[in-house]
């Protein structure tokens, strides 16, 4: 949406007239305040301490017997009332006098701190009655990394995220998964919310956020229609204090290094495994005794060099820095936060120097972010929050794939890194596969990424139509671009020659400036508006919400996507036991056809507080809360797998043959028809159902809740199986079904033991899913077919393409290693190969017609999403000392190694670490297969002899911290100094650590993927 010129005008002045009137009520004017404090029943209650919010004489009055209290303020003051057993309440003291101020008693889970955020709503625990999982950014460890899933992960049950990309500086790309997978469209990613509005939270700082709380059923998901099918994630930020003005500052300075990484082969062992496999292969012996020995004793380093690129090109440690400043506070009409933090993440690159640039990867960032509330009356309230985000990433401009892939694969005895004459070495294979020379000479790149973000909303209470009724009005609009600049320059290098002439490869040129480019242009736009109605009529509580939404989001060069829809939820409570919530969405998608575009997604929930019964008092002395809840309903997703966008409309393409007319020759070129479109198509249908308890004992000290979740989902988007006489295909069908079942819990255990304050906490979730339909040929057999498997078990190209590891499902059964010539000629004949020889793999006939080919690949149950995902934590705080770790794993996931062990080409040899680890006559039980040069079919097909579990238990987190004594720190005019130490990533057990493997991510540090890193940090606390 674009303001015009004086529209954009018209909005400032409205903004500076709101602040002008909230400076206008005369914050300093003297005020005799007296009033009435009474609790939910009208009766008035003594004892009650009021305060002045930032009071410096900390001075506090109490009410009489009759409640009735007198107080001198200002109009800028904020009393604030508190009693034990009762909600603390927060009035402006202009507003004190206008009525009874009421408290409400607590019950458990209904404290001033057991708030639960919902979409464009909050509740408390006690009210809640639908599968939601709430962590506090205070309960999280301060890690200096450029992505905030690092601190996420395991902490929360129902939510798996591991990485599944790019661990380079400023990407560090995960994947979220809330509670399994019901589509094999997708990989079925969950919204991702910050203060209601779809915005990605990865890069924002710890600093900026209050709460993390992950939405898993039907209750609070058909609020969003058809776009949260797989869940939500929603990100409250800070907001300002009305209780205390604060200042913090964090800094934090620590190391990152690999977690795996290539252990690269010598020159010696390489040349001897490479004699090997070409006499394997039907070829003669490539390097004979001198080159073996001048390899061993290291007496022609430029004729026979002996290179560890690893060791020369990355450092085993690189600098990692953080930096977060806030302030926040406020008055009676007006509350702030602001935050402003720095990071910084250097590369692990090494070795190359330019005077003109650094190639080393480089990533730096700066968030700022400042939240406004503004008290304007009595009735109305304005919201204003203002975040940027500024990120620069260098990287070489070899790219950061070529680069590794020349310092993981080329052999070590490929060149001389420097010729004699200080030429960059290189042969007619290797050409340009010189590392120093990707850093010294081939220029750089620098990503100047920038982002601004605002929303605005305005609440209005309407009590003079209907008392409790208000409206809102919610407007977020964010931009982002991409800047890239640098250097450019090309290198050139050589071979010395038995002549002693050098051959040249490529062309030499100077530094230059790289053409400066704008790209990733994006703008969004996301309007929220409606009514809200929130009422007590004696033991029945009413509040109901209604909102519609649109959402534009623009792409340079494409089509705005759009979305609306209309959403509403009513809540009902009685005697703060009974408890039923109605949710309902509807909305649509422009993915679809025009008439068949929105959908009615309607969710019911309820809870009951069984412990409050007459019957459960027997309990109360040890059972505090015993809550009961369940929920069902329908939910959508709009996605439809690979399919090209508007796939309900026919598109045509130029197509690349043309047509002949006349008597010439030459073509003209003419159109072809893309896949039919479907005219028909529409979303998936997920019914979900959620049961489970929330559970409070031993005077609170122990909470448990746990779920039994359960989901179908149908008219998921599949081939269409129509026969090839037609001559076309057709784009998708809604034809396919699929489900998850499962179970989550999570424990939490809080108690002062004499001086230790000890906190416990786990989480644990088992999911499993099941294809029921999908379209495959009609001729497959019964061992082939999809249906009856996990649905992990279907990787979508997208999928395999972020991950990089190839995950697959259809396989051969292996029978491990042929051991002689007798055990081949007894088999079944393979025809994967030319020849099959003793160390080849061998494998299962799967249809015992004696021939190893396509028709024996079977479908598997392997996956790489775990059944089990669990997180164990705790910490511990005693005499100023505190240490908190977590303990995070899964179980029930495979790894495919097939593309590490047989990593490489023909250029190398297909050589590397693992290749060490052959069958050779000698080492029959050798893990791997002989070593082949050419021919290799037979042994790089995809089966279950490179299957591993990736089950694993790592420390996932691990902080020790020391806060100075309150009487030294007030010397320093300090409320709080804290020195602490931390780390991520730090110690793994798992089958796969004998192999240099990660579990989460095996690609890391391999083939051509920057690798996982562990980090340790020191950092420093301060809070003025």
């Amino acid at each position: 949406m674009k303001l015009s010129k004086s529209k954009y005008i018209v909005c400032l002045l409205f903004l500076w007239t709101t602040v002008l009137n909230v400076y206008g009520q005369k914050p300093d004017e003297q005020l005799t305040v007296k009033g009435r404090v009474v609790d939910q029943d009208k009766k008035p209650l003594p004892g009650v301490a009021i305060s002045i919010q930032e009071d410096k004489k900390n001075k506090t009055f109490n009410t009489d017997g009759n409640g009735n209290f007198t107080i001198e303020a200002t109009t800028s003051d904020v009393l604030v009332f508190k009693m034990v057993g009762f909600g603390t309440v927060l009035k402006p003291a202009g507003e004190v006098t206008s009525s009874d101020v009421i408290l409400t008693k607590s019950l458990v889970d209904a404290g001033d701190d057991d708030l639960v955020y919902i979409p464009f709503g909050v509740r408390k625990k006690r009210e809640v009655t639908a599968t939601i999982s709430t962590i506090s950014a205070t309960n999280l460890p301060q890690i200096p990394s450029s992505s905030l899933t690092n601190v996420f992960t395991g902490r929360l049950p129902g939510l798996s995220i591991y990485p599944s990309g790019s661990q380079q500086p400023g990407y560090d790309v995960s994947s979220f998964l809330v509670r399994g997978r019901s589509s094999y469209n997708s990989n079925q990613e969950p919204l991702i919310l910050v203060d209601g509005i779809e915005r990605n939270f990865a890069s924002m700082d710890l600093g900026e956020i209050e709460s993390v709380s992950v939405l898993k059923d039907a209750a609070t998901l058909a609020w969003y229609g058809m776009y949260a099918a797989n869940g939500v994630i929603y990100v409250k930020t800070r907001r300002g204090s009305a209780t205390s003005t604060k200042v913090t500052f964090d800094a934090q300075a620590g190391l990152q290094a690999p977690l795996q990484i290539a252990r690269p082969l010598d020159s010696y062992t390489y040349a001897t495994l490479y004699n090997e496999a070409s006499i394997n292969s039907g070829g003669a012996a490539v390097y004979g005794p001198a080159a073996l020995q001048a390899y061993q004793d290291g007496s022609d380093p430029i004729k026979y060099p002996n290179n560890n690129f690893v060791k020369d090109f990355t450092k085993s440690v690189a600098p990692t820095q953080r930096y977060v400043a806030t302030v926040t506070g406020g008055n009676a009409y007006l509350r702030f936060y602001t935050l402003l933090s720095a990071y910084q993440q250097g590369g692990f690159y090494k070795g190359g120097h330019n005077e003109t640039y650094d190639a080393n990867t480089n990533f730096t960032r700066y968030n700022l972010r400042t939240n406004i509330d503004l008290h304007v009356n009595k009735n109305l309230d304005v919201a204003l929050d203002i975040g940027g985000r500024i990120t620069n990433l260098t990287f070489p401009n070899q790219g950061t794939a070529a680069f590794l892939n020349a310092v993981y694969s080329t052999p070590a005895n490929a060149f001389p890194v420097i010729n004699p004459n200080g030429s960059y070495g290189g042969t007619s294979i290797f050409p340009t596969s010189n590392p120093l020379a990707m850093l010294e000479a081939r220029g750089a790149s620098t990503d100047l990424l920038r982002n601004m973000i605002a929303t605005i909303s305005a609440k209005q209470k309407m009590d003079g139509i209907l008392k409790g009724l208000s409206a809102e009005v919610f407007y977020a609009y964010d931009i982002a671009g991409l800047y890239r600049s640098g250097f450019t320059q090309t290198y050139a290098t050589s071979e010395l020659l038995p002549t002693g002439l050098y051959q040249t490869y490529g062309t030499a040129t100077k530094v230059d400036y790289l053409g400066n480019s704008f790209s990733g242009n994006v703008k969004k736009s996301e309007f929220w508006a409606g009514l809200d109605y929130d009422r007590t009529f004696g033991d029945h509580d009413v509040k109901f919400s209604s909102r519609v939404s649109r959402q534009i989001y623009s792409v340079f060069g494409n089509l705005d996507t759009k979305r609306e829809g209309i959403s509403n939820r009513l809540t009902y409570g009685f005697k703060k036991r009974y408890f039923v919530d109605l949710t309902a969405g509807y909305s649509g998608s422009e993915n679809f056809a025009v008439g068949q575009r929105f959908g009615f997604f309607p969710a019911m929930s309820a809870g009951w507080i069984i412990s409050d019964e007459n019957f459960m008092k027997g309990t109360s002395s040890f059972l505090d809360l015993l809550k009961l809840r369940g929920s069902y309903g329908l939910v959508g997703n709009d996605a439809i797998g690979s399919a090209r966008r508007f796939a309900f409309n026919d598109f045509f393409s130029r197509s690349t043959t043309g047509y002949t007319f006349g008597t010439g020759y030459t073509g003209t070129t003419g159109t072809a028809q893309l896949a039919l479109g479907n005219p028909y198509l529409t979303w998936e249908k997920a019914y979900k159902t959620s049961v489970g308890f929330d559970a409070k004992m031993l005077k609170q000290s122990l909470s448990i809740s746990a779920d039994y979740f359960y989901e179908i989902r149908k008219d998921l988007a599949t081939g269409s199986q129509l026969p090839s006489t037609l001559g076309q295909t057709l784009v998708y069908v809604n034809e396919g079904e699929a489900s998850y079942k499962g179970f989550e819990t999570g424990i939490n255990y809080n108690k002062i033991i004499g001086g230790f304050n000890l906190n416990v906490f786990g989480n644990y979730t088992y999911q499993v899913s099941k294809i029921l339909k999908i379209n495959e040929a009609a001729n497959l057999p019964a061992y082939q077919k999809s249906v009856g498997h996990p649905i992990t078990s279907v990787i979508s190209p997208a999928a395999t393409a972020n991950t990089g590891a190839g995950y697959i499902s259809s396989m051969y059964k292996s029978m491990g290693l042929f051991q002689s010539q007798a055990e081949i000629d007894a088999a079944p004949k393979q025809l994967l190969a030319k020849d099959v020889k003793p160390g080849d793999i061998r494998y299962v006939d799967q249809n015992d017609d004696g021939i190893i080919n396509g028709l024996d690949i079977v479908k598997t149950d392997y996956n790489f999403v775990p059944n089990h995902v669990f997180g164990l934590g705790a910490s511990v705080a005693v005499k100023g000392f505190d240490l908190n770790f977590l303990f995070q794993g899964t179980v029930g996931s495979s790894v495919i190694i097939n593309q590490l062990v047989n990593a490489g080409n023909t250029n190398n040899g297909f050589l590397n670490q693992f290749s060490v680890d052959r069958w050779t006559p000698t080492n029959t039980s050798a893990p791997y297969p002989r070593l082949l040069i050419a021919d290799r079919g037979n042994n790089t097909a995809n089966s279950d002899f490179w299957i591993r579990s990736s089950d694993y238990v790592r420390l996932k987190n691990l902080e020790l911290g020391y806060s100075l004594n309150d009487r030294f720190v007030k010397r320093l005019k300090l409320s709080q100094l804290r020195f602490y130490v931390s780390g991520l990533n730090l110690v793994t057990f798992s089958k796969l650590n004998e192999l240099n493997i990660d579990p989460e991510l095996p690609e890391s540090g391999f083939n051509s993927s920057y690798p996982y890193m562990k980090i340790y940090s020191f950092g420093v606390n301060l809070k003025f």
